[in-house]
C-alpha cells in the first residue's frame, strides 16, 4: 500500500477516533439521560471506535467506506440539531465539544473519500500492468 493511503488512511483513524471520544465524554457527562439521543451517543463512540481501529488494521475499502457513512450520518445529525432540532434535541454550532466532533468527522470524511480515491487509482493501476 503507498505511503500517501496509510497517511489518509491514519488522518481517517483520527477522525473518527475524535469523534467517538467526543461523543463518549458527553455521554458520560449527561447525554446519557437524554431519551433516543443518548444511547445513540454512545452506539457513535462505539462505532467510531471500532471503524477507527478497522481502517487502520484491515487494508480494505469496507472501513473506509464505513468511515463515509459515519461521517455522513454523524455530520447529517449534529447538523440537524443546530437548525431544526433532532429528537427534541437543539445544539449549537460553538462549544468546544460541537466544533471538535464536526471538525473530525469533515477530516474522516475527506480522508476516508481520498484514500478510495488513492487506493482504488493504485489498484487500476495495477490491474492495467497485469493485462
Amino acid at each position: 500500500m503507498p505511503r500517501g493511503a496509510w497517511l489518509l488512511r491514519g488522518v481517517t483513524a483520527a477522525g473518527l477516533l475524535l469523534s467517538a471520544d467526543v461523543h463518549l465524554f458527553l455521554y458520560v457527562q449527561g447525554y446519557r439521560d437524554i431519551e433516543v439521543v443518548g444511547p445513540l451517543f454512545l452506539l457513535n463512540a462505539v462505532a467510531g471506535f471500532a471503524l477507527g481501529l478497522l481502517v487502520l488494521v484491515w487494508r480494505h475499502w469496507l472501513p473506509l467506506l464505513g468511515a463515509v457513512g459515519f461521517s455522513v450520518a454523524t455530520l447529517g445529525a449534529f447538523y440537524l440539531s443546530t437548525t431544526v432540532g433532532f429528537f427534541a434535541v437543539e445544539e449549537t454550532l460553538g462549544g468546544v465539544q460541537q466544533v471538535t466532533a464536526a471538525v473530525s468527522e469533515w477530516v474522516a470524511l475527506v480522508g476516508a473519500l481520498l484514500a478510495l480515491v488513492v487506493e482504488r487509482r493504485r489498484s487500476s493501476g495495477r490491474s492495467r500492468k497485469g493485462a
